[in-house]
């Protein structure tokens, strides 16, 4: 039941105390605006991380050559390796079970395209059609790289969105012709990329004519592979991880390269790495969560002294209301509803403002990393509860104390 003289009585307690209760509230205000902030910029490094795996497959598995470091079984270090047709054909066949996309590249960097009188430099790539679901293309006009090209040789291209703007300033690019340093390929299509810019500034084309056209006879760059997911992330990532061995192991006897020659071929999993990252981001969430409710106490701990020195002061004051008649339970009623509303006036203002600031701020951050810093509403709210709830326990015990005084022991008092 309201009471309104109660009320009347607890801020008359506020106003007389001023300082001590800005104090109070501004520990315990400070402690939910950090904990906001904190889980704030938590899910900001989760949904950046997120973002960054997103460019690509997260279940992919890339193979790259370079130079051997080490000698083995009579051959020099400085060796060359390059990976052919039968490379991919072996390791294709070999895991074909666990496999889902798969593709072979040819890349040309740095290639010269030009569309009448515009030009630019972007990375060009003979891929396969699986390559547009390992790179996550969303095609935005015509279509991708299909086999029929690779089996005919055709010279088509799919472009990205960033080298359609360049080259053709808004115009539609399909079955316009562009040059590749000096050789005419004829666009199909045009694909968006979650990665941006940097990933829609390729050219894909078929695998086959672009080694046709550039002289890359059965040589693969690299090649890329996806992984069947499970419904249990774990075992996905103990399968994508002995699948990665095996095929580093498998290259490295064929191409005979020593075992301990990490450089000569990288196979890089992005799922065991997003494992890594996502434990990472695990562990910044629990350190921030723990920094948080510890700040948190810290400010309970601060509103449980206040009632102390409440208590302390009001004395004899509460002993004349027990010798009037007073019951304990409404003296412990009138202590705790003080710290409840110290508690949760602070709560709720600490945490406004800390909502306010990832609002404002949060557009503002410009960082691959950290993007759109927020606070799950619910979570917050949920948090302001649990401190009121805490701030009424830390209230409880002065307030206990308060009710078991003797009227004749409160009134002695000085």
């Amino acid at each position: 039941m309201f009471n309104v003289e109660r009320w009347q009585e607890i801020f008359e307690t506020l106003r007389k105390n001023k300082l001590r209760t800005f104090l109070t509230g501004l520990s315990v205000a400070s402690g939910i605006f950090i904990l906001v902030i904190l889980l704030g910029f938590s899910s900001g490094i989760e949904n950046g991380v997120t973002s960054e795996f997103q460019q690509d497959a997260t279940n992919e598995i890339s193979i790259r050559t370079r130079r051997t470091t080490k000698g083995y079984k009579g051959l020099n270090p400085g060796r060359r390796i390059q990976m052919k047709d039968e490379d991919f054909a072996m390791i294709n066949n070999t895991y074909d079970e666990y496999l889902e996309y798969r593709s072979a590249n040819y890349s040309i960097w740095g290639g010269q395209v030009a569309y009448k009188n515009e030009t630019g430099n972007y990375r060009v790539q003979g891929v396969m059609p699986d390559n547009q679901f390992i790179e996550n293309a969303d095609i935005s006009k015509g279509r991708f790289v299909n086999q029929s090209d690779i089996d005919a040789g055709r010279k088509v291209a799919v472009i990205g969105n960033k080298v359609s703007t360049d080259l053709f300033k808004g115009n539609d690019p399909l079955d316009e012709y562009i040059s590749i340093f000096g050789i005419s390929f004829k666009v199909v299509g045009v694909y968006r990329d979650p990665g941006g810019e940097r990933e829609e500034s390729q050219v894909f084309l078929p695998l086959t004519s672009s080694r046709n056209a550039f002289n890359g006879s059965d040589n693969i760059r690299n090649m890329s592979f996806t992984v069947k997911m499970s419904e249990n992330f774990d075992e996905a990532v103990a399968l994508s991880q002995n699948i990665t061995e095996s095929i580093e192991r498998d290259l490295k006897e064929k191409h005979i390269i020593s075992p301990e020659d990490d450089a000569a071929i990288s196979v890089n999993n992005t799922l065991e790495e997003a494992q890594k990252i996502y434990s990472l981001i695990d562990m910044i969430k629990l350190v921030f969560w723990v920094i948080g409710i510890f700040t948190i106490i810290a400010g309970v701990v601060g509103v449980g002294n206040i009632m102390i020195i409440i208590v302390k002061e009001r004395t004899k004051e509460i002993g004349i209301r027990k010798a009037l008649g007073a019951e304990p339970a409404s003296i412990i009623g009138m202590i705790l509803q003080e710290a409840i509303f110290v508690t949760m006036f602070s709560g709720l203002f600490g945490l406004i403002l800390g909502l306010a600031l990832l609002e404002i701020v949060g557009p503002q951050i410009d960082s691959p990393f950290i993007k759109f810093p927020q606070v799950d509403f619910t979570t917050a709210i949920t948090t302001v509860f649990i401190l009121v709830i805490a701030g009424a326990f830390a209230g409880f015990l002065p307030a206990y104390r308060a009710a078991k005084i003797k009227p004749i022991v409160a009134l002695r008092d000085e």
